[in-house]
C-alpha cells in the first residue's frame, strides 16, 4: 500500500479519539456554501467522506435532511453512534450510493484532498440536482497567530501535511467557476494535552513510527505547556475555515 493510501485508511482505528479531538465546521461556512441555492428551506444535503460526522452534526443542527456518506466502517458506525436524524450509507467519492439528481448540496469536509478527483466530480455532478452546490471545505490553525506558528514548525513529522488547493481539480465542465472564501474558527481544548491528542488524529501523524510520534509529542507538550496562551486552564486554537463552492450547470 502507498503511503497516500495508508494515510486515507489511518483513520479508522482512532475514529473514537477523531470524534472526540478534531474540530467541527462554522456555520456561517456551510450557509455560504449553501447561499446559491437561495432557498431557507429544508434541503437535502450529503456529508461526502462525512468521517465521524464533524461537519453532518451541523449540517443537521441547521435543520438539512442530511445523507451521510463515508467508506470506513469504524468511522460511520461513530457518526452512527453519535449523529441522529441522518441517513448513513458506506460508500466511496468514486462510487455515492444514491440516485441520479437526488441532492441539493454535496459538502466535502476536510478530506477532498483523498479523493480520485477523475472518478469523484463525474459521481458528485451525477447526484446533483441542477443548480446544485458541491463545496469542499477545510479547517486550518491560522498560522498569523505567533504561537500557533510556532507550535505548527514543532508538530511537524517526516510526513508533509495533506492539503490542496482544489481550485484546478474542482474545475469541470459541469460545473460553474469556482468561488472561494476564509471564515474564523475557533476550536476550544481544555489542556495542552487535549490540543496534542488533536495533532494525533491527523494521518501525518498515525502514519510515523512509534518512535517519531512518542518525540513529536514531547516537544509540542513541552511547548504548550511553557506559553501563557495554553498552559493553564481552557483555551481556543484560531481556526481559519478555507471554503471553495461550485454549482451543478444544467445539461
Amino acid at each position: 500500500m502507498d503511503l497516500h493510501a495508508r494515510r486515507a485508511d489511518s483513520f479508522g482505528a482512532q475514529a473514537e479519539a477523531y470524534a472526540e479531538h478534531r474540530p467541527d465546521y462554522p456555520v456561517a461556512a456551510i450557509r455560504w456554501a449553501l447561499e446559491p441555492l437561495g432557498t431557507s428551506e429544508r434541503l437535502d444535503v450529503m456529508d461526502l467522506a462525512a468521517g465521524t460526522g464533524k461537519l453532518t452534526s451541523v449540517l443537521v443542527a441547521e435543520g438539512h435532511r442530511v445523507t451521510a456518506v463515508e467508506p470506513n466502517e469504524q468511522m460511520l458506525s461513530e457518526l452512527v453512534r453519535r449523529v441522529h436524524d441522518v441517513r448513513a450509507l458506506p460508500g466511496h467519492a468514486e462510487h455515492i450510493p444514491v440516485p441520479d439528481q437526488t441532492i441539493d448540496a454535496v459538502l466535502v469536509g476536510t478530506a477532498f484532498h483523498w479523493f480520485d478527483q477523475e472518478r469523484a466530480l463525474p459521481e458528485i455532478a451525477r447526484v446533483l440536482r441542477p443548480g446544485g452546490v458541491v463545496a469542499a471545505m477545510w479547517n486550518e490553525h491560522a498560522r498569523d497567530v505567533e504561537w500557533l506558528a510556532e507550535f505548527e514548525r514543532l508538530s511537524a513529522t517526516s510526513v508533509e501535511s495533506q492539503h490542496q488547493d482544489p481550485t484546478g481539480v474542482m474545475t469541470s465542465s459541469s460545473f460553474s467557476p469556482i468561488e472561494t472564501r476564509t471564515f474564523p474558527h475557533a476550536h476550544r481544548r481544555d489542556s495542552p494535552e487535549a490540543l496534542v491528542a488533536t495533532v494525533n488524529t491527523h494521518s501525518r501523524m498515525l502514519v510515523v513510527s512509534d518512535e517519531e510520534r512518542a518525540e513529536i509529542n514531547e516537544k509540542m507538550l513541552a511547548f504548550l505547556r511553557s506559553r501563557p496562551e495554553t498552559s493553564n486552564g481552557p483555551f481556543d486554537v484560531p481556526l481559519r475555515t478555507e471554503v471553495f463552492r461550485a454549482v451543478r450547470l444544467s445539461e
